[in-house]
């Protein structure tokens, strides 16, 4: 025992409270360098009353609370500031949990044991202990320092005269209590969103009250409600956000019209899907004598109406993306401007930005120059209509399009003309083309899934992005070339790791990848095409795309790998894209800062006489530096992010109701994943996706190859690319999550 008699016989000081402060507490630990029980602590300070143990007890849970002191093995201990640190968690559907404290050191583990007052996302601070022999590292949390989950969505239960919430979430497991006498009428069985009042502690559960019943689980789009409400997304706009939008008009001011370049002669024509509600790119082009192009890509001008740091700015900036799902948007802005005076509707005068490029027979744009503009679009054309003018003259379509709009079908098909000229040089450059196979949902009244369609993607749709594309470049090399604070869109090449991973399962099936440890794109494509027509092409496909890295915006110019590109920014979506209104902001503070004067310098272009200007731009019209790019850019990468996995998570949802009549039902399936507890696979056609356990496979047991990613038992193996007979197990809502059996 660490203290004797003699200890105890120690003159203790005169305290003013009934036990002594932190710091002499922490002064024991200094003194005698090891652990200290409360016994122990309670005997060395002569605390000997049921009041001044509790008292000791209150304080010694408050200093560990605080980090001052870790409680492990049934004792204090002083705990080292170096070996603290303070991160964000993720948690697993499982129950254990990661925190990220940096971009070059590895996350670190925590049990679930730990985790049981701890939500997603919250900033914690963790205390790491060397691992014992090889044991990995011991981790502690030591206190959630700053809250991040603020409401909960769930499924409202009731036991007797208790309410109890159901988190809708697989990553929430504590139990949560809700306050009977704020209900807002909810009835047991509904979805519900709740306001945490008292976060958990080790004693107590989770508070909280209803502050929106959902409805029912059946009731339409409640798929999308949950998801959005699950990961904190607001959908909805105040009075003042939409008041604020509809006094900016519904019709372009004569005033706003003034000193910009009329191309509403031109005959601009916007071409999107069938059901795109806000249009916020038209093209137009024509062929010079010499045989060039002149490519004109017009673009919705947001930045005009949504200025820095006003109300609809800092909720666009907050939002920074706005995220689709099956038959529904929740827009990056409210609908007056996205869908009403923002978007180029035919037959209106729009503003607009404009880049206009000019192309040479062998399809390079060799010059690019901005301008603010007015068009008046002739057309909104539909991809399907737009590659009928070109491919089928003779269909229905066209005729349609001949009795609407015929002044735009010969300028249709420049545009195919064009487009055609751009994907030769597209090849010769090494841009990957990836055909992934998509699918779409035919939606019900309920807004649930009727159908399935694969979809088929023409040359209307593929022209479109190329001259996209072309102004997203056009776009990046004037952002360099004025030195401006900016946002790129990056894409780095692929990591070693994954490359070394990617040749050993390609070895597998008898290819490679060339490049050495320098692959560029075009020993992408190189592959991509000797594997078209193999029964595994799509499996290899899939192999390429996931040895890819992340693209990502950046206030650092790191060029595109995918698209082989040594510059790119994303220019051509400010109605959907927070990163595509800042460029616009920067374009136009520098046009406006930079404007030549006389007609003849207008025709030079603004591109080339301004290359050698790069004096900063004046803060009222451009209030970024390239900190304040950093920080947006983080932002924007999360939040694009955060939209896809939302999406995804909508889009699985509906899969698995859609999948609830066919359990028992057997379906032909690829292998598309491989792990060492079982494999995934995906339905041919409608792409329902599911795990197949390792315990339920056929035959002995099987082993996990890691490197070939590849199950086998001597007898039966499975790798990706297999085609596999399946049936459907069962469905886990609450997970989305699919369990299929090998037939």
């Amino acid at each position: 025992m660490l203290f004797s008699q003699s200890t105890q016989a120690t003159p203790s000081p005169i305290y003013d409270n009934p036990i002594p402060g932190r710091e002499f507490i922490l002064s024991l630990f200094d003194s005698f360098k090891q652990r200290l029980n409360r016994d122990q602590i309670a005997t060395a300070l002569d605390l000997n009353s049921p009041e001044e143990k509790e008292a000791l007890r209150r304080r010694l849970r408050a200093m560990e609370r605080d980090g001052q002191l870790m409680f492990q093995r049934h004792s204090y201990q002083l705990i080292d500031p170096d070996s603290l640190v303070t991160g964000s968690i993720s948690i697993h559907p499982d129950g254990f949990g990661f925190v990220s404290f940096s971009d070059t050191e590895k996350d670190l583990f925590l049990p679930k044991t730990q985790l049981n007052h701890v939500f997603e996302g919250d900033v914690v601070q963790v205390l790491i202990e060397p691992g014992r022999g090889e044991k990995r590292s011991f981790n502690n949390l030591i206190k959630v320092v700053e809250r991040k989950t603020t409401h909960i969505a769930g499924l409202l239960t009731r036991q007797g005269k208790n309410y109890f919430l159901t988190a809708d979430s697989n990553k929430i497991s504590q139990e949560i209590q809700v306050d009977h006498q704020q209900l807002l009428k909810a009835k047991a069985g509904q979805y519900v969103n709740a306001e945490i009042t008292d976060y958990p502690t080790y004693r107590k559960p989770t508070q909280v009250k209803i502050t929106e019943v959902l409805g029912f689980p059946q009731e339409t789009g409640m798929e999308t409600k949950l998801a959005l409400r699950r990961h904190g997304i607001n959908e909805l706009w105040t009075d003042e956000l939409v008041s604020h939008a509809k006094k900016i008009g519904s019709q372009v001011a004569e005033k706003d019209k003034a000193g910009r370049v009329d191309y509403r002669d031109l005959p601009f024509v916007t071409i999107d899907g069938s059901d795109a509600k806000d249009f916020d790119d038209a093209v137009y082009c024509e062929q010079t004598e010499q045989g060039t192009w002149r490519l004109f890509v017009a673009i919705a001008d947001v930045s005009h109406y949504i200025k820095p740091n006003d109300a609809l700015d800092i909720e666009a900036q907050q939002r920074a993306t706005s995220i689709y799902f099956p038959g529904q948007v929740v827009p990056m802005l409210p609908e007056p401007l996205s869908n009403g005076l923002c978007s180029l509707n035919p037959d209106e005068d729009r503003l607009v930005m404009v880049c206009e490029m000019h192309i040479s027979e062998d399809g390079i744009v060799t010059d690019s120059a901005f301008s603010e503009g007015l068009i008046r679009s002739h057309a909104r054309l539909t991809y399907n209509q737009a590659y009928a003018v070109v491919a089928q003259p003779r269909s229905k379509l066209t005729q349609k399009v001949n009795e609407t709009s015929p002044s735009v079908v010969p300028h249709v098909k420049n545009l195919h003309a064009l487009y055609l000229t751009l994907i030769d040089q597209r090849k010769q450059r090494g841009a990957i083309e990836f055909e992934t196979k998509e699918i779409t949902f035919n939606l019900n009244k309920k807004r649930k899934i009727d159908s399935i369609k694969p979809v088929k993607r023409n040359d209307a749709h593929r022209m479109i992005e190329e001259f996209m594309l072309c102004a997203n470049v056009a776009t990046a090399e004037f952002l360099a070339a004025h030195k401006i604070p900016s946002m790129f869109r990056v894409h780095p090449s692929p990591q070693q790791k994954k490359l070394t991973a990617l040749r050993a399962l390609l070895a597998e099936k008898s290819l490679k990848l060339g490049g050495g440890d320098s692959p560029t794109s075009k020993h992408y494509n190189e592959l991509l095409e000797r594997v078209n027509g193999r029964a595994d092409a799509d499996s290899i496909r899939t192999l390429l795309l996931r040895s890819q890295s992340q693209a990502e915006y950046s206030e650092k110019n790191q060029g595109h790998f995918g698209l082989a590109y040594d510059a790119y920014a994303h220019f051509t979506s400010p109605i959907r894209r927070y990163p595509d209104l800042l460029t616009h902001r920067a374009i136009r503070a520098k046009l406006r800062n930079n404007t030549p004067k006389s007609g003849l310098q207008r025709m030079l272009g603004l591109l080339q006489l301004d290359k050698l200007i790069t004096k900063p731009l004046p803060k009222k019209d451009y209030p970024y530096d390239l900190d304040d790019m950093e920080v947006l850019s983080k932002h924007c990468s999360d939040q694009s992010r955060l939209a896809d996995t939302v999406s995804r998570e909508v889009e699985s949802d509906l899969m698995c109701q859609y999948m609830q009549p066919f359990i028992g039902d057997t379906f032909q399936a690829s292998v598309t994943g491989v792990t060492n507890f079982g494999i995934f696979v995906e339905i041919d056609k409608i792409g329902a996706e599911g795990l197949v356990h390792t315990s339920t496979l056929p035959g002995d047991t099987f082993t996990f190859d890691a490197p070939l990613q590849k199950l086998e038992n001597g007898k039966q193996s499975y790798s990706l690319g297999d085609r596999v007979n399946v049936s459907l197990k069962s469905i886990d809502m609450q997970d989305r999550k699919m369990v299929f059996l090998v037939v």
